[in-house]
């Protein structure tokens, strides 16, 4: 029995020790990966087959998004890792700018989902280097720190577990330049610039953009590696014909495709087994998650065709078609899923007072285990509350534990955000935002706003931040509308007035999901044209100034305003209004309550149900018709601040004092980003509260929208038994 045993032991020391000299012996093979912008995914699939066939893989070489997954390829994330990273990115957030809605204050995420374009103005030093692209790339420098944890340094990429190299291309003197070496996500996001819409990557003398421009398959220098066999995978757009040449964007296309042809015909000259992808209907912007799913699937296809090659590839180099090359096992901590313990912690361009803020806020202290959303939660609080330019970390292990050190550019002059939409109300509007930060010793804040449009708006916020939970606002708010007003959708009558507001916010504490505010307020209604209708009858007076002090609640948990999967939201105000601090006309001041409340249940992965409840009551004498309850729309205080929406009214209604209604949703995502809504509405008001139950009515809407980039995109089509009629709507952009 022994004796049997010791044979099976040597005859399998005999067969590692063959499998270890085939493998130390044989040719070396390399994989080239191209440019290509989102068809890079299909990168994936090819690398799928790769190790189903048991290809061994000695060095790695991309462009672009080649470099992206190559990079990643080289320590450690096979392509099951990679599939799985990829469908799961929020692409939308990953190719802009925005600060993760997950860690910012409820304040910050109102901000995001208004504005479509935010730009920092800083010193002229840090403007210098951020200059050249529309997004400066933050969230994805931020996403490759985290997946490349362990390789936080400056390194040979030789000594990588898969030797890896990619390709950029400097600007200044148009010439190509190879990375062999540095920071492994510094040359990854060099690599995949894209010229004018990322910044490019600043090392010394040289402006770095899209290795494509230059060498978008660089299989010359997996040659100069040392790659004996080359494997190439090529996902770029044949070049279109004249006749095919008719819109913009083939033309722009066309520019990209041809650029990238630099060495294309040498370098598959050298390849042994080129794979071609075909990637007709997709460009290189389809990040959607179908797309990115058919691009994958159609790399696996492609890579199919060539199996044959590739096990006769395995016998050319002298292996046979049992070997699989040896898994390499990633750091254990990448993507810092588990908590670590930190040992010492460095920052770097950050204030002392900001460096005790974020310790204390965050628990970085030293011998304390902590976790990849502390560190996330830190760099957004350095980009948003603290109004750093950009922020990003490097994690290194050490003997026990980790070093971490948290560095930022300069800080903010101010924060420009820009809104645009379209809808069928009002046509086009515009708004624009401007954030300036007080360096001062008592953290001062001024905000600037105006809105052109049909609603002309004009706003300055003084808002004074003396702890992180509290401050104290100062804000003056001019408005000028021109409203129509309609009773059982006919038109009643038309009024445009000016509008003067002055808030000073005495208590306001907020949080991540919440904030409570006492204000007192003055305003003051200037009417200019009014042509009375039958149902509304205004006072002679048309000027008219009222002094009131509200108190307000306001919780949000939910993912998304517009298109939410979970989650909360609840509004609640209170309103006491007088004529002269105390009194309304000489008596006792008249009362407005009003409340919302919605609440997100999701179903399955694509289906939503979404009940909510909300209603206004106003209690008192001789209410001023300014203050009068009013309907219709989508949206509250989308064109007067009482306003209240209600499906199947496109117009605004006046209802009467107490009104009360219900409202559930159905909400179907049928695609990436795509979806179709029911809403039914069941409202009941009346002229006292034990009166509310006079009057009933109901609406209901279908809509169809898509979640784009610059925000929800859709039409609506709507009946109510107010107006007895269809209501079509369409919108295009954010809400402002």
């Amino acid at each position: 029995m022994k004796r049997r045993i010791l044979i099976i032991v040597c005859l399998l020391f005999t067969l590692t020790l063959s499998a270890q000299q085939q493998s130390l012996h044989r040719k070396k093979v390399a994989v080239v990966l191209s440019g290509g912008g989102a068809k890079g995914m299909a990168h994936i699939g090819v690398l799928k087959v790769l190790e189903k066939a048991g290809i061994p893989i000695d060095y790695v070489v991309g462009t672009s998004m080649g470099a992206i997954v190559g990079g990643l390829y080289s320590i450690g994330y096979d392509a099951a890792a990679l599939d799985s990273m990829v469908r799961f990115q929020d692409w939308g957030f990953l190719l802009s700018d925005r600060i993760d809605t997950r860690h910012q204050s409820l304040e910050e995420r109102q901000k995001q989902n208004t504005y479509i374009i935010s730009k920092p103005l800083a010193i002229s030093k840090m403007r210098s280097e951020q200059a050249g692209g529309l997004i400066y790339g933050q969230n994805l420098t931020n996403l490759f720190s985290k997946l490349t944890v362990g390789y936080h340094d400056s390194i040979d990429f030789n000594t990588l577990p898969i030797p890896f190299a990619c390709v950029a291309t400097n600007i200044v003197d148009n010439s190509e330049v190879d990375f062999h070496g540095g920071w492994l996500t510094t040359a990854m996001r060099a690599s995949m610039s894209i010229p004018a819409f990322f910044t490019p990557v600043r090392m010394d003398s040289m402006v770095l953009v899209d290795g494509g421009l230059r060498n978008n398959y660089p299989a010359d220098i997996a040659k100069k590696m040392g790659a004996d066999i080359i494997i190439g995978v090529v996902v770029q757009s044949e070049a279109k014909t004249a006749n095919q040449l008719h819109s913009s964007r083939d033309i722009i296309g066309q520019l990209v495709d041809v650029n990238c042809k630099n060495k294309y015909d040498e370098n598959m000259y050298i390849t042994d087994i080129p794979i071609r992808v075909n990637v007709k209907g997709y460009s290189s912007t389809s990040f959607a998650h179908e797309a990115i799913d058919t691009l994958i699937l159609r790399g696996e296809r492609a890579a199919m065709v060539k199996w044959n090659d590739l096990i006769a590839l395995k016998q050319k180099i002298g292996l046979d078609s049992t070997f699989r090359p040896k898994k390499i096992l990633r750091w254990h901590s990448s993507g810092l899923n588990e908590k670590i313990k930190l040992l010492a912690l460095d920052f770097s361009n950050i204030s002392p007072n900001d460096q005790k803020f974020l310790i204390r806020r965050y628990r970085l202290n030293e011998g304390d285990s902590i976790s990849s959303d502390q560190i996330e939660q830190a760099i957004t609080a350095l980009r948003g509350d603290l109004f750093y330019a950009d922020a990003e970390y490097v994690l290194r292990q050490m003997p026990g534990g980790y070093w971490l050190k948290i560095g930022a550019k300069e800080k903010k002059l101010s924060q420009i955000n820009l809104g645009v939409r379209f809808d069928t109300e009002e046509t086009v509007a515009m708004q624009a935002n401007a954030m300036f930060k007080l360096h001062t010793k008592l953290p001062i804040n001024i905000e600037f706003t105006g809105r052109l449009g049909k609603r002309m708006m004009a706003r300055i916020d003084a808002n004074f931040n003396p702890s992180r939970f509290k401050k104290f606002t100062l804000s003056y708010m001019f408005k000028r509308n021109d409203i129509n007003v309609y009773n059982k959708g006919n038109r009643d009558f038309n009024f445009t007035f000016n509008y003067h507001d002055v808030d000073l916010s005495l208590l306001n504490i907020s949080g991540k999901n919440y904030f409570v505010d006492f204000t007192a307020r003055w305003e003051y209604f200037d009417y200019n044209d009014i042509l009375t209708g039958k149902n509304i009858v205004l006072a002679n007076d048309k000027h008219e100034h009222y002094y009131s002090y509200h108190f307000k609640m306001h919780y949000d948990s939910e993912d998304n305003p517009y298109f939410s999967t979970r989650g909360a939201r609840f509004l609640a105000e209170y309103g006491l209004y007088t004529d002269n601090f105390v009194k309304y006309k000489n008596e006792s001041p008249f009362n407005i309550a009003s409340a919302s409340w919605r609440y997100s249940v999701r179903l399955n992965s694509k289906l939503v149900l979404q009940p909510s409840l909300y209603g206004r009551m106003i209690f008192g004498k001789d209410i001023p018709f300014c203050y009068y309850n009013v309907i219709g729309g989508e949206w509250f205080g989308h064109y007067m601040d009482q306003q209240m929406p209600f499906v199947g009214i496109g117009n605004m209604e006046y209802v009467r004092n107490d009104f009360i209604a219900a409202s559930i949703k159905v909400q179907q995502r049928i695609a990436d980003n795509n979806y179709v809504i029911f809403t039914g509405t069941f409202a009941t008001n009346g002229d006292k509260l034990g009166s509310v139950f006079d009057s009933f009515i109901h609406g209901y809407r279908i809509d169809y929208a898509y979640n784009s980039l610059f925000g929800p995109l859709g039409a609506s089509l709507g009946y109510s038994s107010r107006t007895n009629e269809p209501y079509f709507y369409i919108n295009l952009g954010y809400v402002f």
